[in-house]
């Protein structure tokens, strides 16, 4: 049986991209647990007692679980809402892209990518106190919006590998062109589906620029926001500050362990369909 070299050029590499994602987990879990005075000791050194007390003050002073609803509500809603609009307007760009005002919208949505967002930040903001909307709703609808042009992309590369003959068959049979979609098209799109869906839901519950300008209600904030409380004009609290981050990673964390293969199959589908 022939073994293959080891490729350290690559193995080196690799073990430095390990080290530099893992370094800073290592700071923050371990100085979660420790006391400040510890923490001023040492920054590297494990805790002399593993003590859960930093937790239970985070959660008393960021209203962890007022914010952690927070968080879900608007990302189980935004995921649920972009898969399924984005992937209908995707659907009408990829079937009708002979036609130049539909060619025309596919790269005005994907010119769309390239703009900063702090660019549009102070205009959105007075549009959207405009027409009420500075709140978890107005926040939902911007990142649907915001969404779609990436997602377009991913979708209409997807969906122009689909036959044209099963619609065909399908409208012969006598389905409509909204039956066809919703009864062919989108059970075939569930691999890039759930890549949409898995990569809304991490943006929507990592985001902080987007809820800071939007969300002006207190009560409204999201875990991102919340972490704020930590730090003052002179000085923060880390060892809080850490454990509050370990606890809004947590359900994340844990996602992407269930469905990273989502996440990379779709992602790969989609690059080598496009």
């Amino acid at each position: 049986m022939k073994i293959g070299k080891t490729n350290w050029p690559v193995t080196l590499l690799l073990m430095a991209g390990t080290i530099l994602i893992l370094f800073p987990l290592y700071i923050t879990v371990v100085n979660a647990f420790k006391t400040p005075a510890e923490t001023a000791e040492s920054i590297l050194a494990l805790p002399i007692e593993w003590t859960f007390n930093n937790f239970t003050t985070a959660i008393e002073m960021t209203n962890f679980f007022n914010a952690f609803g927070n968080s879900f509500y608007i990302t189980i809603v935004t995921v649920v809402f972009t898969v399924l609009t984005n992937s209908l307007v995707a659907y009408a760009i990829a079937r009708n892209m002979h036609k130049k005002a539909y060619k025309f919208l596919f790269y005005y949505l994907v010119s769309a990518m390239f703009v900063p967002f702090p660019i549009i930040m102070l205009p959105i903001v007075n549009q959207m106190s405009s027409i009420g909307l500075m709140n978890q709703n107005g926040l939902i609808l911007l990142y649907i919006v915001y969404g779609l042009s990436f997602n377009v992309f991913l979708y209409v590369g997807y969906i122009k590998t689909i036959p044209k003959e099963l619609e065909e068959a399908a409208i012969v049979d006598g389905c409509t062109r909204w039956g066809v979609f919703w009864r062919i098209i989108f059970p075939m799109l569930s691999p890039i589906n759930a890549t949409v869906g898995i990569l809304t839901a991490l943006w929507a519950w990592n985001d902080f620029l987007l809820p800071l300008v939007i969300l002006s209600d207190r009560g409204d904030h999201t875990l991102p926001l919340v972490q704020y409380v930590f730090q003052s004009q002179f000085a923060t609290n880390y060892n809080l500050a850490f454990s509050s981050y370990l606890m809004a990673l947590l359900p994340m964390l844990v996602l992407y362990l269930f469905l990273q293969k989502w996440i990379i199959s779709g992602v790969t589908q989609g690059a080598i369909k496009s």
